[in-house]
């Protein structure tokens, strides 16, 4: 019998580290993760109070603006989002309710509905988007300078590359 206290025994792998453990791809993925999630943190209390709303019905407007007309049956909301309907129909009430979208049914489809933003939405949109948008590449900024040499720097455009500029501080002038 085997006592499950004792670790039973394994050949270790010969010049193995923890390194190894993760290939690139998936080290890669939770860097990504891990930026988004400090993104993430540092934007809910920015989205509350510039735009009154929370972060989750924030990614809603978001999507909606980018698309054409800005509308979107919701059931393509919840698979962009990644979220359950029953979640998303309560955000887009409180949308609702808040007068930043209109939902109708979808043309030819009684069954889908289609959401829409508002004309207040836009104008909340347009004056808090661009301090939002500075705040997102500040905390990306932050998150890939705290990873060190790290391809987050490519997810925003015009990302100062840290890397560069402190190695060019450093060298002396010639």
């Amino acid at each position: 019998m085997v006592d499950p206290n004792t670790r039973a025994e394994q050949p270790e792998r010969e010049s193995s580290s923890d390194a190894d453990l993760l290939p690139a791809e998936l080290r890669s993925w939770m860097r990504l993760l891990s930026a988004a999630g400090a993104v993430e943190q540092q934007l809910r209390s920015r989205v509350k109070d510039a735009m009154g709303i929370s972060h989750d019905e924030f990614l809603v407007l978001c999507l909606l603006a980018d698309q054409p007309g800005s509308r979107l049956r919701m059931t393509r909301i919840a698979e962009l989002l990644g979220r359950p309907k029953t979640r998303l129909t309560y955000q887009v009430a409180c949308l609702q309710r808040a007068g930043l979208i209109t939902k109708m049914s979808a043309c030819g489809d009684r069954r889908g509905i289609e959401v829409t933003l508002t004309e207040k939405a836009r104008h909340l949109l347009g004056e808090s988007s661009r301090p939002l948008a500075d705040a997102v590449s500040e905390a990306i900024a932050r998150t890939a300078s705290s990873l060190g040499n790290s391809p987050l720097r490519d997810i925003l455009p015009g990302m100062p590359d840290t890397d560069r500029q402190d190695a060019q501080s450093q060298d002396p002038p010639g």
